[in-house]
């Protein structure tokens, strides 16, 4: 579907997530931001804090802590590389 974004979630291990979901609210080294499909291509280093996933909308969230790392929004989706991760 266009209006789901492709949400990959990497660790220098392994590949932890590869789904379509609603939207990721992403904490940005410079504020935290949300990524729907169809946004704004760009690149940004991340801070230590929660990943919020929607994969519906109005649905309850998944929260994922994260540490260092960073993210990128581009065609293919929402790539989050993250040097580590805890559910």
């Amino acid at each position: 579907m266009a209006d789901l974004l492709h949400f990959e979630l990497v660790t220098p291990e392994r590949l932890v997530r590869s789904e379509d979901v609603h939207m990721v609210v992403v904490p940005g080294s410079e504020g935290e931001f949300g990524a729907m499909a169809g946004h704004a291509p760009f690149m940004t280093t991340l801070k230590d804090g929660s990943l919020t996933v929607f994969k519906t909308p109005g649905g309850a969230p998944e929260t994922i802590q994260v540490s260092g790392g960073f993210a990128e929004i581009g065609e293919n989706g929402l790539t989050v590389l993250a040097e580590s991760m805890s559910l």
